[in-house]
């Protein structure tokens, strides 16, 4: 993975040897996760971008999510798709006592609101029989129907892909752990605001609730 686009320059503990990930991995019981794929988090005019955030990953990762939704849907893979949707109404209390503490105005919680642009699916897009799951806030699992659906399909391993990778991707990849299901994070398909806080996360996540592969180990651990 190259430097400086959130494609990790920090060695890290990874699968890179196909054969080995291809054995982990049965795609009748595992699911692509793709998360918070979506405007107030990736688009140069979205939320975060006007916050100042650092989005020179963004883009390249986004690059590789795509391949990665290919791979995984030609080998018949589950594909999950994670999108914030928020309303007044459903930000937490405790969200707006650490914004507050923090100095943060009431608009700093006005991201990816239900009906907005910033909502939207950015660049990447749900297919026909893909389940889509709407969230308020980090973490897949909390308030949805996430983990029931997956049952139900058989589900009991995760690879896991989006936006960011020391937030969302992390707090779903653990509550998936905690659940009993495999976890698999393709590191150069996530990204965060900043190389340092994405390599964190990702060494972090390797340590204690999920193995780390890349995307061009991942396409041809599933045949291409």
């Amino acid at each position: 993975m190259a430097a400086g686009v959130n494609a990790v320059s920090t060695p890290l503990e990874m699968v890179r040897d196909a054969d080995l990930l291809r054995a982990m991995i049965d795609p009748s019981r595992t699911a692509l996760v793709v998360v918070d794929v979506q405007v107030d988090f990736a688009a140069a005019d979205g939320a975060m971008a006007g916050f100042g955030a650092d989005m020179s990953a963004i883009e390249p990762s986004i690059d590789r999510m795509a391949t990665a939704i290919d791979a995984a849907r030609a080998a018949g893979m589950t594909i999950v798709w994670l999108r914030v949707i928020t309303r007044e109404d459903t930000d937490s209390a405790a969200s707006k006592r650490l914004n507050a503490r923090r100095g943060y105005p009431d608009s700093a919680l006005a991201v990816c609101r239900e009906g907005t642009r910033g909502a939207d699916y950015y660049r990447l897009f749900p297919q026909t029989g893909d389940l889509e799951i709407g969230k308020t806030l980090y973490n897949g699992f909390h308030g949805t129907p996430l983990d029931e659906l997956l049952r139900r399909r058989g589900i009991g391993a995760l690879v896991m892909i989006g936006l960011t990778t020391e937030c969302c991707v992390d707090c779903t990849a653990r509550d998936a752990f905690h659940r009993d299901y495999d976890v698999f994070i393709i590191a150069d398909a996530c990204a965060g605001y900043g190389e340092a806080i994405h390599v964190s996360a990702l060494d972090n996540l390797s340590k204690n609730c999920a193995l780390l592969a890349t995307t061009q180990t991942l396409v041809e651990a599933l045949g291409g």
